[in-house]
């Protein structure tokens, strides 16, 4: 990256991690002593911080403290009170109602437009791993860099897949470049293991859900979609008129019902491989897990102190009691 593009981006630059979500797929395996289920972004994966911690951290490499934001649910409040006492307090962007990742994502961006119209906006999942943070910042930067020059793309980082994988989605480039940016021609949500396979020949990445933009290619892509009606009501509006309105809203998923169909708009970069998983299912968990430990070199990471449910613990404990009902609920680790 050359100097003018670091100076184009670094002033500019907003950080937004979206925490929101509920990880249901995961509940029969963080469910702590209490019994209640916790969010896998409010959860370690090996006893060190958790991960929307980790994720925090990982937009620290492209945006200064106040202007990183994080978007969280109401209900969640137990579990990210004290882990985001650190940010801004505007900066932490709550929802009361849960109306899909559309939704959660246009909420910051009419706030940071109020603040900042010039911005250059990242938004990154808090409930992904990545064993390879260098690689991942790097792409962070490159595409950072590359929305504050071109202020009418919307740049998305899709990772070079290691295997066929039938529960992710897959953004198919138009061209084979591997180190920069090309169209987007296509997405495939969770296809067959044959249509995997194919794919991986076509050269399609892995849909990591972290994008880059200027605000106003943003809300241009907004104004294209069903939420274009929301978005003057929500303008300007207090947190209370906000939610009011939002508990009549629909669900509206940002990939599917904004991305598709606005191919014209979008861009991809290949990230190398780093070594990324979005740990949505307890199998993914389970493979994560036994690839660290399989790569690990010396003795084990140092657990930490805060009490932060681990899920290398949840899932020792699943697998040495296959079968059990007795404390998460059966749990299918490999299936």
């Amino acid at each position: 990256m050359n100097r003018q593009r670091a100076k184009a981006w670094a002033s500019k630059a907003w950080a937004v991690v979206l925490a929101g979500g509920e990880g249901s797929r995961l509940h029969g395996l963080t469910r702590n002593s209490e019994g209640a289920a916790v969010p896998k972004q409010f959860c370690s994966l090996q006893g060190g911080p958790t991960l929307i911690q980790e994720s925090l951290q990982r937009a620290s490499s492209i945006a200064p403290l106040q202007r990183i934001c994080a978007v969280v649910a109401a209900h969640h409040r137990p579990w990210w009170r004290q882990m985001l006492n650190y940010l801004p307090e505007q900066n932490v962007i709550v929802q009361s109602h849960n109306r899909g990742t559309a939704h959660g994502m246009l909420l910051p961006l009419l706030q940071i437009e109020s603040q900042d119209p010039d911005a250059v906006v990242v938004f990154m999942p808090a409930d992904h791993y990545i064993s390879d943070e260098e690689t991942l910042t790097g792409s962070l930067r490159q595409a950072a860099a590359l929305a504050a020059i071109d202020r009418e793309s919307i740049y998305l980082l899709g990772a070079e897949p290691d295997q066929p994988d039938t529960e992710l989605g897959y953004i198919v480039p138009g061209s084979r470049s591997k180190s920069e940016p090309s169209p987007v021609l296509r997405f495939v949500e969770k296809p067959t293991e044959a249509g995997a396979r194919m794919l991986l020949e076509q050269g399609a990445l892995w849909n990591v859900f972290i994008v880059a933009a200027s605000v106003r290619a943003f809300l241009t892509l907004f104004e294209s979609s069903s939420l274009a009606a929301v978005m003057p009501q929500t303008r300007g509006r207090r947190p209370p008129e906000i939610d009011a309105m939002h508990r009549k809203l629909s669900s509206v998923d940002f990939s599917r019902d904004v991305l598709q169909g606005n191919e014209a708009m979008l861009r991809v970069l290949p990230v190398p491989y780093c070594g990324w998983t979005d740990l949505g299912t307890p199998p993914r968990i389970a493979t994560t897990l036994q690839r660290l430990q399989e790569l690990r070199v010396g003795p084990a990471p140092q657990r930490s102190p805060s009490g932060h449910l681990n899920l290398a613990d949840q899932y020792a404990w699943v697998e040495q009691n296959p079968g059990s009902e007795g404390r998460f609920g059966r749990v299918n680790l490999h299936a």
